[in-house]
């Protein structure tokens, strides 16, 4: 006879794993849309807002789920702000790295005679524009998604996939736009980001997000 764990350790492994797999498919379908909209679709005003509606949509979808974090900055902003419990911290960001790689395997694989060329960054302009904007998006979901104040608001979705909208319109001339390190790993596997420039969006991303935890915990010091 099979030994069978209890019912409740199992429901709770279960809620875990449906946690990571949802943060695996938003992260996936953000990164794949970066890749068919920018290389195939080319520069313009539609992969930012293809990118914003798909991050918007993603976020409605997984909210109940996973609390749609799709990107390892918000991860650990939200993490520090208190509202990840620190078993999640490195499975969510291994989850949302795998969904990134294996979008880009997919964009590849739909687009092979796509000729990519990478960004090339001005290695301080780039550090400020990824930290600013990171700090922005951050700052967004942890005001929206987590706060007292905002709670049970129908918005944050659109919150959140604005700012990156924002983020790719005003900052596309400096930086590559990702303010998301699982981003920026799948945009340097897709041939966008030179790896030797990818440690510039990891310091610069996990900075803003924790600056902007900082910077909620500073304001709002008795929202726990």
């Amino acid at each position: 006879m099979a030994l069978s764990l209890p019912l409740t350790l199992q429901e709770l492994m279960n809620r875990a794993m449906n946690k990571y797999v949802m943060e695996f498919i938003g992260t996936f379908f953000l990164v794949l849309t970066i890749g068919m909209s920018v290389i195939a679709g080319g520069s313009g005003v539609i992969p930012p807002l293809a990118i914003g509606s798909v991050l918007m949509l993603m976020i409605f979808v997984g909210g109940h789920i996973s609390g749609c974090h799709y990107n390892p900055a918000v991860t650990l902003g939200v993490w520090m702000r208190g509202r990840t419990e620190s078993k999640d911290v490195v499975p969510y960001m291994f989850f949302q790295t795998a969904g990134a790689l294996i979008a880009a395997t997919v964009v590849k694989y739909l687009d092979p005679a796509a000729v990519v060329h990478p960004h090339v960054l001005a290695v301080f302009p780039a550090l400020l524009a990824e930290f600013l904007f990171t700090f922005a998006l951050v700052f967004v979901v942890i005001n929206t998604a987590t706060a007292k104040g905002s709670s049970g608001n129908s918005f944050y979705g659109l919150a959140i996939g604005f700012t990156v909208l924002a983020g790719a319109f005003a900052m596309g001339s400096v930086t590559a736009g990702a303010f998301n390190p699982a981003v920026a790993v799948g945009a340097s596997a897709m041939g966008m980001i030179g790896w030797s420039q990818l440690w510039v969006f990891l310091v610069a991303n996990f900075l803003g997000g924790a600056a902007a935890a900082l910077t909620f915990k500073f304001l709002c010091p008795t929202d726990k």
